[in-house]
């Protein structure tokens, strides 16, 4: 039987958002995972704001927004404002019910400042991969490593000479100028971005097509693939060893005892593998042999089982970039400068890590 339109709305109804949202969705496990650890943070959130004055958005729910960003891959937070009218998924995450109305997204993202100046992106992390030891399942001794590049917001035709020569010149259009860069020999010393002066001329490997770009670096544990740590630099040759040992050291000091640490063939430089066995941690990085040089892993580490162990287990990582790209938004970012970049690639790797754990705690909630 075909069955009718109703073109009546109801007049009264008390269904809300939780209703809507079914009962095993992994988005109700997340969200109590969320809520535990904001409600931990809840001080430093108090010295965030001024005692009197007019009620701003609460931070509880700006980082509960941003979860949401990075976890359903939109691409704005004037997207997100728009979505939220709609979505009930959105409002019950957040705590709404449907006679609230969404934030401004010129609101939304004015806010969002108070979250880079206390640094709150990294103690949520942070927050998140303690909840994660606690419920054991991050490995404390094994560990990998690797970096990635992340595309800027800004335009190759941005990248222009510090000296200001030839920028008197009248563009062709103003909006989507012409520029012939034939011939022309650009470089980091010489040039920068006019667009994000932080960003930097980078590729990844020969033959590549150079790009403006930051230097993301993860430290996965190898039981769960869980990201321990996260960090965001400027892209050169050298970032990815110097944030590696950084992050390494980080762990250190919170009373982990780091037994091997995995990576790849960037990784078999001699100052990486000495500063590496200078801090006790076996280096498990894979082994670049050329015929003009040999490898700085000899047998002493490659023979042992858990070294194959570690170079299997080490292409996880892969799966965070790939995530963290395709979902996450960090293929290309949408803000300018160091700090907003490490701001989002810290909200990704807390979502992906509540992720993780709510399938792994499917009780959690």
């Amino acid at each position: 039987m075909r069955g009718d339109v109703k073109k009546q709305a109801t007049m009264l109804s008390l269904v809300g958002p939780e209703q809507r949202v079914p009962r095993d969705h992994p988005i109700r496990r997340i969200k109590h995972l969320a809520d535990t650890e904001l409600e931990k943070l809840s001080p430093v959130f108090t010295a965030m704001y001024a005692p009197m004055g007019r009620p701003s958005i609460p931070p509880e729910t700006l980082l509960k927004a941003c979860l949401l960003i990075a976890l359903y891959s939109i691409r704005s937070e004037r997207q997100f404002c728009e979505r939220l009218d709609y979505d009930l998924l959105f409002r019950f995450f957040l705590d709404m019910g449907l006679e609230e109305s969404s934030f401004d997204a010129s609101t939304f993202a004015k806010n969002k400042e108070r979250l880079l100046e206390a640094d709150v992106a990294r103690l949520f992390f942070e927050a998140v991969v303690g909840r994660a030891r606690q419920e054991k399942l991050m490995s404390a001794e094994h560990f990998t490593v690797d970096g990635t590049l992340i595309e800027a917001w800004a335009s190759l035709k941005s990248f222009k000479k510090k000296d200001g020569a030839g920028d008197d010149e009248p563009p062709d259009d103003p909006s989507n100028p012409t520029i012939n860069f034939h011939g022309e020999k650009r470089s980091n010393a010489t040039h920068e971005s006019k667009t994000d002066p932080e960003a930097r001329l980078a590729r990844k490997g020969k033959g590549k097509e150079a790009k403006l770009s930051f230097a993301g670096h993860v430290l996965m544990e190898n039981r769960h693939g869980l990201i321990a740590d996260v960090s965001l630099s400027q892209a050169d040759g050298y970032a990815e060893r110097e944030q590696a040992l950084r992050m390494v050291r980080r762990q250190k000091a919170a009373g982990l005892a780091l037994c091997t640490l995995g990576g790849d063939k960037g990784y078999d430089t001699a100052d990486f593998v000495q500063s590496l066995r200078a801090e006790g941690v076996t280096p498990h990085v894979a082994q670049n042999i050329t015929a003009h040089r040999g490898s700085n892993i000899d047998g002493r580490t490659v023979r042992h089982p858990g070294y194959a162990v570690s170079q299997r287990i080490r292409k996880r990582v892969e799966e965070i970039f790939g995530w963290a790209k395709t979902v996450a938004g960090l293929r290309k970012t949408r803000y300018r400068g160091q700090r907003r970049v490490g701001l989002q690639i810290h909200f990704a790797a807390a979502a992906y890590n509540l992720l993780r754990m709510a399938k792994l705690m499917p009780m959690a909630a």
